[in-house]
């Protein structure tokens, strides 16, 4: 089986405050990047930065990314953007993030309706993970086995299933987003090892094997070397290094390092 292409991605949740940093961002690390070819590069601004950012990053390596979105095209849904009406140049979105868990009521069904909706459109990124109370009570592989069941329930994939059409895992132990407390390399390839068994069993090895998992939570510079190591991780999803373009740039060279190919 062909090895799997690595991912960075940048996560920048509510930052940064205005239009102008964002951009200033996305200029900076377009070129901070601009010869790397060993990994897969994407960021997720807030939403009112698509366009923007959309326009620095047009004709870059870089790939541009929704942090969340509906699972109807329009409607009486106050507040909320489907894919229908992202800006052009998103292909990527993260669907389930912890926080959109924890703080704003997202389900196991809803991230289903979600990914339902963007398959074959857009490039998803679903996000699983247990907290910490959950882990101390040795519930993390039950956790993740129903978030990753319920995130494909009724979902199949086409025997031409590939990187053009593929979505991706993010393992993101909720204990170790925005702490300084990352899991260990140990720790993160055991959950993630568990979550391709799952995969395993819904849908064939093969899809499994395929299928990149990142890992995400206080991923940095300084560990994210030492992250890559573990054989079932394909990337990271970072969050606030992601706003330095330097650190970021740094990360994704080093991710890319780690699967030379």
């Amino acid at each position: 089986m062909a090895q799997r292409r690595p991912i960075a991605a940048g996560n920048w949740k509510m930052n940064p405050a205005s239009q102008v940093e964002a951009s200033d961002l996305a200029s900076t690390l377009a070129v901070e990047l601009v010869a790397l070819t060993g990994a897969d590069l994407v960021v997720f601004p807030p939403l009112p930065f698509l366009h923007a950012v959309a326009q620095r990053l047009a004709g870059t390596r870089l790939g541009l990314g929704a942090q969340n979105l509906h699972w109807e095209e329009k409607g009486a849904f106050t507040g909320e953007v489907s894919a229908a009406m992202l800006p052009a140049g998103v292909g990527w979105t993260l669907i389930g993030h912890s926080e959109r868990r924890q703080y704003f009521c997202e389900t196991d069904e809803t991230v289903n309706k979600k990914l339902r909706a963007v398959l074959g459109r857009l490039m998803p990124i679903v996000c699983v993970g247990e907290s910490l109370a959950e882990r101390d009570a040795g519930q993390v592989e039950a956790v993740l086995e129903r978030q990753v069941r319920g995130a494909l329930d009724g979902i199949e994939f086409p025997a031409g299933f590939g990187p053009a059409s593929s979505l991706q895992f993010a393992y993101e132990p909720v204990w170790a987003i925005g702490t300084g407390r990352a899991a260990t390399p140990e720790q993160a390839n055991e959950a993630m090892g568990h979550i391709r068994r799952v995969l395993a069993g819904l849908h064939g090895q093969e899809i499994a094997g395929r299928m990149r998992i990142l890992y995400g939570g206080s991923v940095a510079d300084k560990n994210v070397a030492e992250i890559m190591t573990q054989p079932e991780i394909d990337g990271a999803l970072v969050g606030g290094a992601s706003l330095n373009a330097e650190a970021f740039a740094s990360i994704a060279r080093q991710i890319a390092a780690a699967r030379p190919g």
